[in-house]
């Protein structure tokens, strides 16, 4: 069974929230989701192409277990959380399966 993602990317429009933002999601939200979900691990990212744009990156073992935290009740309180804390940013949401991995040698 391949590995499955789920990427969730935000758009933060004004910069003068970045930087709040980027320490709430690094302190409260990812540790949360991460545990919440039963992910096995998560990554940030920002854009250098456009700054506004933040994206979560959720590992699972497999699309079951995706599947399992995506329609949890879990998300739906991440979800209300984060609407509660970021009305104004902007949201979506992708699942994605590993295809294939390699590594340089």
């Amino acid at each position: 069974m391949p590995a499955a993602f789920f990427v969730v990317r935000a758009t933060v429009s004004d910069p003068d929230k970045r930087q709040a933002f980027d320490a709430w999601y690094s302190r409260e939200h990812l540790p949360d989701a991460l545990k919440s979900f039963g992910a096995v691990k998560a990554w940030r990212y920002w854009s250098v192409t456009d700054p506004s744009m933040h994206h979560a990156m959720y590992q699972f073992t497999d699309q079951a277990a995706l599947d399992r935290a995506i329609t949890g009740k879990e998300l739906d309180r991440l979800i209300s959380d984060f609407n509660r804390d970021w009305p104004a940013v902007t949201r979506t949401r992708e699942v994605l399966l590993l295809a294939e991995e390699l590594v340089a040698r």
